[in-house]
């Protein structure tokens, strides 16, 4: 999957996958990583990786990558669309009813690891 475009607000993923990919790395939550994806599929590219990839529930982890088609169409993939905007309400939905912890420095790199390491896997 080589023609493809990372989206993320993980620095381990921007870290590891920026020499093969074109990355657009994200300060900010994953709500802006989800508002980012939206804005390229209006553009016209397709979602490869679906946003709410892994049992880990939105409100628990602070950091996800989606990876997306670098080529765009002229018309936008209603089906990429439907995805990332259910999950941009779920991650919302999530958030204000359980909040986002406040974990540690190594609960947070442990997050990243994770987080990379799917990427990492469905871009294999």
């Amino acid at each position: 999957m080589k023609e493809a475009i990372i989206i993320t607000n993980n620095p381990m993923s921007r870290d590891k996958l920026g020499n093969e990919y074109k990355v657009d790395f994200i300060e900010g939550a994953t709500t802006n990583v989800y508002t980012k994806v939206r804005d390229y599929i209006h553009k016209g590219h397709k979602l490869l990786t679906h946003p709410l990839m892994s049992s880990i529930k939105p409100n628990e982890t602070p950091y996800r990558t989606v990876v997306i088609s670098k080529d765009n169409d002229s018309t936008v993939d209603i089906k990429s669309l439907g995805y990332i905007e259910e999950a941009l309400h779920t991650t919302e939905k999530f958030l204000k009813n359980y909040g986002l912890p406040n974990w540690s420095k190594q609960i947070l790199e442990d997050f990243q690891l994770i987080d990379y390491d799917l990427i990492n896997h469905a871009l294999v």
